[in-house]
């Protein structure tokens, strides 16, 4: 439930007064207050899903509500005509979650935090997150995500750019890129202390533990988390829904891909490295990409516009609308779709280097020969290691019978990726041995799909 408190004119006050008897709102009007004698202030309140449509039907009776409008939060309100407003608002046919344009702003610069703070909880995210992909402990890295700030800044630029507010876009882009330097920062000076105290050897090929090799072949599976993570933080800024734990899935998309940067560089490893930096800066555009996307399917536009809009609506001139250039918002979508085309064209080309090797494994493992094997998991390295002195190196596990050895299935694997992607690659097959019983024999048999 919101409170609003609205100074106008005694001019407008008729106007102000006319909206509010014909949606049956409440009110209460105090004379005199501010030292300018014609001004009053009127207080309603309203369910919080009211607010929007109330603040834009007084606008389109031609009260400015720029000089002082406060939206408050109110606990509980008895007034007459209140619980028709809810009936009508929040569980009646204009039932709508939305919250105002100015509250979604307020709530968005609640998130923002001072430049210590964010850098500082950023930073202990991503050391944290490091040590659980060292561990290879998934509780560890979501442990992370739960003190990582990532969402405000998101939020913030998702806002600003549907609201045309160049503060807030600049705030949420410089908090994201420097946010993610701290990260990998971070992260980096971790590995290089765990490798000086020999804590962790750094001969050990970090790109063999699970947890990190997860993250440096970055698919589709992988970009929908951050698309989704984004589009549910805008809708749970939007409504009256909460933020927080929507912050834990920003986060998740975000921070073990710039700790995973970090290890890599530590290590010297541009399969790890490269291949994570694809991931945080494509689950970086898609969130921010689907934040703005879903604010502006909300209705959320720049005042300026809506303000433009009714004018057009009731027939003014048009010499009268004076648009303003959305030079900021723009610019933000056009920065945004440059480097998600970029990173989405490596994202492209890795899908389908994936699908090929996925292909070329799957042919093998059906002749006959191998009709003993299952294929248990397959990760492929990021296909721009080859450009760094690297063989991009392709890991497939199956599952064996007992006592049985396939000595030449390493070889035979890579001669067709080879055939099927035109590259050289690496293979590396790991065997797990295994026995079964009772088992009804199986006519068709055939690997278990492997996402891409």
């Amino acid at each position: 439930m919101r409170l609003i408190k609205l100074l106008v004119d005694e001019a407008n006050k008729q106007n102000v007064v006319d909206v509010l008897e014909t949606e049956n709102i409440d009110f209460v009007v105090t004379k005199n207050a501010t030292e300018r004698e014609d001004t009053v202030l009127v207080e309603f309140p309203l369910p919080t899903q009211a607010v929007g449509y109330v603040i834009d039907e007084l606008r389109d009776a031609g009260v400015d509500d720029r000089e002082y409008t406060v939206i408050a939060s109110a606990e509980t309100a008895k007034t007459r005509n209140y619980h028709e407003l809810e009936e009508r608002f929040v569980a009646g046919v204009e039932e709508d979650d939305a919250v105002a344009r100015e509250e979604i702003r307020a709530k968005a610069l609640d998130m923002h935090r001072s430049k210590l703070t964010y850098y500082s909880m950023t930073m202990f995210s991503a050391i944290v997150a490091a040590s659980g992909l060292l561990l290879d402990s998934p509780a560890v890295v979501v442990g992370a995500m739960v003190i990582a700030p990532q969402v405000g800044s998101a939020l913030i630029a998702g806002v600003g750019i549907s609201l045309n507010d160049r503060r807030m876009i600049r705030i949420g882009f410089a908090q994201q890129f420097f946010g993610f330097g701290a990260a990998i920062l971070g992260a980096f000076a971790l590995g290089l202390l765990l490798q000086s105290g020999q804590i962790v050897t750094s001969v050990l090929d970090v790109s063999t533990v699970s947890q990190i090799s997860k993250r440096i072949s970055p698919g589709l599976l992988s970009l929908l988390v951050g698309l989704c993570a984004g589009a549910a933080g805008a809708f749970g800024l939007a409504t009256a829904l909460p933020v927080s734990l929507v912050g834990v899935m920003i986060a998740a998309a975000l921070i073990p891909a710039a700790a995973a940067v970090g290890i890599g560089l530590a290590w010297g490893l541009p399969s790890v490295y490269l291949g994570a930096g694809v991931l945080l800066v494509a689950n970086a555009v898609a969130v921010n990409v689907s934040a703005f996307l879903v604010l502006w399917y909300l209705g959320y536009r720049p005042d300026s516009w809506t303000e433009n809009t009714r004018e057009v609506n009731n027939g003014d001139s048009a010499e009268t609308d004076d648009r303003p250039q959305y030079l900021g918002a723009v610019v933000a979508l056009l920065l945004l779709g440059g480097i998600f085309v970029g990173a989405g064209g490596l994202l492209v080309g890795q899908i389908g280097f994936d699908n090929d090797v996925n292909t070329a494994v799957e042919q093998v493992l059906e002749d006959d020969q191998y009709g003993e094997l299952e294929l248990t998991s397959m990760q492929t390295e990021v296909g721009m290691a080859r450009h760094f002195g690297q063989t991009p190196e392709v890991t497939v596990v199956v599952l064996r019978p007992a006592d049985e050895s396939y000595p030449n299935l390493a070889e035979t694997l890579r001669e067709r990726i080879r055939q099927e992607t035109g590259r050289d690659v690496a293979v590396s097959v790991e065997f797990r041995e295994g026995q079964q019983a009772g088992q009804s024999s199986r006519s068709v048999r055939g690997p278990r799909p492997v996402p891409a």
